[in-house]
Order: C-alpha cells, then structure tokens, then sequence
C-alpha cells in the first residue's frame, strides 16, 4: 500500500479529470433528459418519445453543449451517435424501472409483507442501476475520447460554472 501523500499537482490532474467527467456527463445527460426549451409539454420524458423524437433532442444537447468548445461538425456526429446508441441501450432499463417501482407499491399495499420479495426487488434494483451505470461510464469514455483534451477542459470549466 502506497502511504505517500497525494501532491497538490497530482490532486489538481485528479479534480480535473473529475471535471471533465462531469462535464461530460453533462453530454449524455441533458440528450437523455432535455436541455433548454426542449420540454414541449414532456419534462425530459424521454421514454415516451419515438426513437426519431429521441434522436432529435440528443442531437440538440450535443450542439447545444459542444458548440462552446468549438467541436467539429465530424466531433458533434460522432458524440450524438454515442448518445444515441447508449439511450437506446439505458431507455429499456428505464422501462424496467419503472415496472419494479410499481412491484414495490403492490408488495408494500399487501395484507401482509413478503419481506423475501422486497429485499428480490431490492437486489434486482440494484443489478439494474448497475448495468445502466455500466454503460453510462462506457458512453461517457467513448464520447471523451472523441474531444481533444484542450475541448475537455473547456467542457469541464463550462460545467463548473453552472454548477456554481
């Protein structure tokens, strides 16, 4: 086990690439979620939208979020279509969760509880946030390597900014 001190460069490189996660994040994010004036009565309803409607507003947030940091037409391409590709992966999971929420009102409005089920539906829970935080981070990998580090940091002091 290493007991040396992280240094104050070696800290600032490890904010940074925190940053830049977040900011990146912020990407895929607002394509799953909406950004400005995208709501039109849905409210970041993105599973109820046509994989077309879809599509569309992923293409907005990648232009709405990339054209600060002066991406290439190629570069917002290449990031929609990762966006595209990992909501089509995350929206069926969704789906699921939203059944296995209603699982749990059922088995909390029963006579009596089945403790066994809640703690299944727990577990299944679980193993469904970790295959969409799988493939989130894989997206969020894929669209960072499509950026020049320069882009990156900028994407990152964006994000800080409107974090506050």
């Amino acid at each position: 086990m290493n007991d040396s001190k992280p240094t104050p460069k070696n800290l600032s490189r490890r904010w940074t690439m925190v940053g830049i996660g977040a900011a990146l994040a912020g990407v895929l994010t607002l394509s799953a979620c909406g950004g400005p004036g995208w709501h039109h009565g849905r409210h970041g309803q993105m599973g109820d939208m046509s994989p077309e409607e879809a599509g569309q507003r992923i293409d907005k947030a990648v232009k709405w979020v990339l054209d600060d940091v002066t991406a290439t037409p190629e570069q917002k391409q290449k990031i929609a279509q990762i966006a595209k590709d990992a909501a089509r992966d995350l929206l069926p999971l969704r789906t699921q969760h939203r059944a296995a929420r209603g699982r749990g009102v059922d088995l909390l409005s029963q006579a009596t509880i089945d403790r066994a089920a809640i703690e299944q539906l727990r577990v299944e829970e679980l193993q469904l946030g970790e295959t969409a935080s799988k493939r989130f981070a894989q997206a969020l990998a894929d669209a960072a390597e499509v950026l020049t580090p320069d882009q990156r940091i900028k994407l990152a002091a964006r994000w800080k900014k409107r974090m506050g």
